[in-house]
């Protein structure tokens, strides 16, 4: 398998979303991007990988399809397996760990899929899985189709690699994106997040702006692959362009003084910290900041989690009747699990997302038209 032969790319993400990853892909350039469940499929190479993992803010992998096939059975998966090129895959130094999962299929035993997968790479490879392996080779099995893809991202891509301190509840930097892109923004407005945690809101939207790649910090999983051409790899990261030029400022609050001491160091180690203000401040002294309105997006205690409902709806009251009062012409995105506490803000929703996995809870995004 070279450099330039042609992959499957698979694009995972958020249930409820896929359309707003599609939308990311295709915009940027991404050929045949499709909407599937979980997910975007797109057409590419080797380098296509790498520039996803680079270049997505949306995406939580990226995988590799490398083989697609009819399983009946065990003996059927272990033959087909052997069959897979792996040593053009693989390295025999790096560790490796194979995953299985099977739905509504005649093989119905992920554990014995998983062993007869790694049988075939460890006597293709002369090298044995590792448990903790951070390069994971992903089986999926439904209606009998087996298909087999490499995890080309490693750690999940919300790992952008600045984020040292998180508070109670974090929101993933990709869901963020998500978020974000789904009250429309573009990077052209400014943007507030009244309770900002550790100011993953804030920071994703100044990134947006300056056009920074998502994953020019850290490093990913396809850099221990076979196919990995370090000279190209080099050549792509040093072609992306210079940050842009923005006037724009990017605040985000809390009563939380920790909170607002983290972000201002996340926020720094992102490389945004010129056009990001975090301040310790309390909703109900929030007021706008001179120049055009924008986007407030907040993603509040929800109960479920956190404190107690009922101290909540006075939060979401106030809220509320801030927005009213002082952010005339500012659009406002609240992410919440509570369809009751969003209510009380009395702010009138022209559009409710559909219910969006968070942290073990369903969320939806409540979204506004510029205030009036």
């Amino acid at each position: 398998m070279t450099q330039d032969t042609p992959l499957e790319i698979f694009l995972s993400g958020t249930p409820g979303f896929e359309h707003l990853l599609r939308d990311e892909a295709a915009a940027l350039g991404f050929a045949n991007a499709t909407a599937v469940p979980g997910g975007v499929t797109c057409d590419g190479d080797w380098s296509e990988v790498w520039r996803a993992n680079l270049m997505l803010r949306g995406a939580s992998r990226v995988l590799a399809r490398i083989a697609r096939f009819r399983a009946m059975h065990l003996a059927q998966l272990d033959k087909r397996a052997r069959k897979i090129d792996w040593p053009a895959l693989l390295r025999a130094d790096v560790p490796y760990r194979v995953e299985a999962t099977c739905r509504k299929s005649r093989i119905y035993h992920a554990g014995a899929a998983t062993q007869r997968v790694e049988t075939a790479i460890a006597d293709a490879l002369g090298s044995s899985p590792t448990e903790k392996a951070g390069l994971t080779i992903r089986v999926r099995i439904e209606d009998d189709l087996c298909e087999i893809s490499l995890d080309t991202s490693g750690e999940g891509l919300h790992k952008r690699g600045h984020k040292h301190a998180t508070g109670k509840a974090p929101m993933r930097e990709t869901l963020s994106a998500l978020f974000l892109r789904a009250c429309g923004y573009d990077g052209s407005e400014p943007v507030i997040d009244p309770m900002c945690g550790s100011g993953t809101f804030v920071i994703e939207a100044a990134e947006g702006a300056l056009g920074l790649a998502p994953g020019r910090a850290r490093r990913f999983g396809f850099e221990d692959l076979a196919s990995f051409d370090a000279i190209k790899w080099a050549e792509l990261k040093s072609a992306l362009p210079a940050p842009q030029k923005t006037d724009l400022r990017f605040y985000g609050f809390d009563r939380d003084a920790g909170a607002i001491a983290n972000a201002t160091a996340n926020a720094e180690r992102a490389g945004v910290s010129e056009i990001t203000t975090f301040t310790h401040q309390a909703v109900t002294d929030l007021t706008p900041p001179e120049g055009p309105p924008g986007l407030v997006i907040v993603n509040p205690p929800y109960g479920a989690r956190i404190g107690n409902r009922k101290l909540l709806f006075a939060l979401y009251g106030s809220f509320g009747t801030v927005m009213k009062e002082r952010f005339k012409g500012w659009r406002v995105g609240i992410v919440t699990s509570d369809k009751g506490l969003a209510r009380t803000t009395g702010l009138h929703f022209h559009n409710v997302s559909a219910p969006i996995p968070h942290g073990g809870l369903k969320v939806q995004l409540f979204q506004t038209g510029p205030l009036k």
